[in-house]
């Protein structure tokens, strides 16, 4: 039997899948060694995470930044149940391990798989530094293209109220994570009290008590949930959203969502564009609701939260819910407005149970019991609707959930479908009850995993399960055997020539990425922005003229109050530090006079 996928996790341009015996693979883009591979180069179909020279560890979760991977290792492989676990991405949004994982091991850790690029606190002081450099991967400022064990967790103990109250027990255990959750530029972890651990550039509070996002390199606890289970957690850009438990204890059922961040768009679903610096519970999601939350999801700029009808019936009734920025469509209410509270999409089944959910960039999708995938939002990339004219006010969005079509029964549901995520621009479903994956959308760096580049407007097959060491040796020897039993000459021609074409293919490929590494880093450096199709200056889409003096009036001229004082203080501290530079040449040069004069004065007689 092929090794059967238990869970999956969606980047920028990456995808990782984790599989029941515990090894992760991971395909798509591998700039910055995001794919744990050991190397940057882009993998078109699914390859095994490296171990770096290290015992091979047995994950038992993962989670896919944009940038960044985090995995869980059973560092005392033990045997434990693995739920399947959805993960919440966009492209600097965030991936969300959607199962809380009752384990309990005596050592667990988080593995590092990747990092995106570091700049030294030595570089110049841009405010792309702190952008980049935020801590989420819980230590240092070093790039690894392996796993990297963040050893911070295992020298934490519990938050020191429930230490406290571990101490008073006869036995002190130390402290275990049961999930893990990865988002754009911050990742989180649940341990098995349900404490609730942040660290990268998270909502924090300033010392005079407003909200401000920070990096931090250590994990810090939530104290606002003490006294409360933590269960799940999804974070797009600068928001987050947690599902916990109403009593002390998680007993099923009885899960409240509270929201905290940056809520410019309304992406919170506290009815205002307010942002928090602490959690503040959802009211249409609380304890004397109508209406009981089981799964949330995150985009970039909103949100997704499924439900079911707090009632005695034998037939359950479940609800997705979306609020925050509905300009792709990516709300599915029939619009492109903002919506500050929580509205139910109209147009889901309602004869079968939602088992799973994710939101991309700018697209959300859900997943029927019945094996039925609904799609709305973006189009661009994704093929929701194909027949857009993309002229006037049709940009081919899907402002209302659309079917998605399956290739296997020529109909509108998927056979053993699980769960669904999703990236920046593309969409992976686990069907087949864990043995077969379904992709479609852009297919650029290999991400969709099906050993090509090109987009995917309906669902194609991922190669899944990988071919294996042997197949691949066995494969080649006999094309080998099959092409020197035809001609030998003809062979040693066709081999030089095979050979040229890769030796020219890979220095193109490390040119692209090079050049790819370099646009990125600039585009940050202007805009305080990844590089994306979407975030593509208006002037370049337009004409091969880039008008970076109109780019920057038109950042200046959406930008808010707050980003207005960040850029006003960046500037400041590069124009100070220009003149504090020309201000020590002058004096030199001054110096240098004064000593020539006196030098040949000296001289004169």
């Amino acid at each position: 039997m092929p090794p059967k996928v238990v869970a999956v996790a969606a980047g920028e341009a990456h995808t990782l899948a984790l599989t029941g015996d515990g090894e992760v693979y991971s395909w798509g883009r591998g700039m910055f060694g995001r794919l744990g591979t050991g190397r940057e180069a882009d993998e078109h179909v699914p390859t095994v995470v490296a171990a770096g020279g290290r015992p091979r560890p047995r994950f038992v979760a993962v989670a896919s930044g944009a940038y960044h991977s985090l995995a869980l290792d059973d560092h005392a492989n033990i045997s434990v149940p693995l739920n399947f676990c959805a993960v919440t991405t966009g492209l600097f949004d965030m991936m969300e391990v959607k199962e809380n994982l009752d384990i309990s091991v005596t050592k667990s850790s988080l593995w590092r798989l990747e990092t995106i690029l570091l700049i030294s606190k030595s570089a110049p002081v841009m405010f792309f530094l702190d952008y980049l450099t935020d801590g989420q991967l819980g230590y240092g400022e070093e790039n690894s293209l392996f796993p990297c064990l963040v050893e911070r967790f295992q020298d934490l103990g519990s938050p020191e109220t429930l230490q406290s109250e571990a101490q008073n027990s006869s036995t002190q255990s130390s402290l275990k994570l049961s999930s893990v959750k990865a988002g754009g530029m911050m990742s989180f972890a649940i341990d098995t009290l349900g404490a609730m651990w942040m660290w990268g550039n998270c909502p924090q509070q300033t010392d005079a008590g407003e909200f401000c996002i920070a990096p931090s390199c250590v994990p810090l606890p939530v104290w606002d949930f003490h006294g409360h289970t933590v269960v799940k957690v999804a974070c797009g850009n600068e928001h987050v959203v947690a599902a916990v438990s109403a009593g002390e204890t998680y007993t099923g059922g009885d899960l409240v969502c509270y929201a905290w961040g940056n809520n410019n768009h309304g992406q919170l679903g506290l009815g205002d564009k307010e942002s928090r610096s602490r959690p503040v519970l959802i009211s249409a999601f609380s304890e004397g609701s109508s209406w009981e939350v089981y799964e949330i999801a995150c985009g970039a700029w909103h949100t997704a939260v499924l439900t079911n009808k707090k009632s005695f019936d034998v037939d359950l009734e479940s609800r997705c819910w979306t609020f925050g920025l509905g300009d792709n469509g990516q709300l599915g209410h029939g619009t492109t407005a903002t919506i500050c509270s929580p509205q139910p999409v109209d147009g889901l089944p309602t004869g079968s149970f939602l088992i799973s959910l994710d939101c991309g960039l700018f697209h959300t999708t859900v997943v029927s019991s019945d094996g039925e995938v609904w799609c709305w939002g973006m189009e661009r990339g994704l093929g929701l609707c194909p027949d857009a004219s993309f002229s006037g006010v049709d940009s081919g969005d899907a402002l209302r959930p659309i079917r998605v079509q399956s290739p296997e029964t020529n109909g509108f549901k998927f056979l053993g479908a699980v769960q669904v995520t999703c990236g920046a621009a593309h969409t992976v479903l686990v069907a087949g009850d864990g043995y077969r994956m379904w992709a479609w959308g852009r297919g650029r760096s290999g991400v969709l995993g099906r050993n090509q580049t090109a987009d995917s407007y309906i669902p194609c097959v991922v190669m899944w399960p990988p071919l294996d060491e042997n197949f691949q040796e066995i494969h080649e020897d006999r094309a080998q055997a099959s092409t020197s039993g035809v001609n030998d000459r003809n062979s040693a021609e066709l081999e030089q020539k095979l050979s040229a074409a890769s030796e020219e293919l890979e220095f193109l490929r490390s040119k692209l990425t090079l050049m790819e590494r370099y646009a990125n880093i600039l585009h940050i450096s202007i805009f305080r922005k990844p590089l994306d199709e979407r975030t593509l200056p208006r002037s370049l889409q337009e004409s091969p003229v880039f008008d970076i003096r109109k780019e920057f009036e038109n950042i200046l001229d959406t930008a808010g109050t707050d980003e207005l004082n960040r850029l006003e203080i960046f500037y400041r501290s590069m124009l100070s530090g220009v003149k504090d530079k020309l201000l020590k040449r002058r004096v030199q040069e001054m110096v240098q006079e004064c000593i020539v004069s006196l030098s040949s004065g000296r001289q004169t007689p």
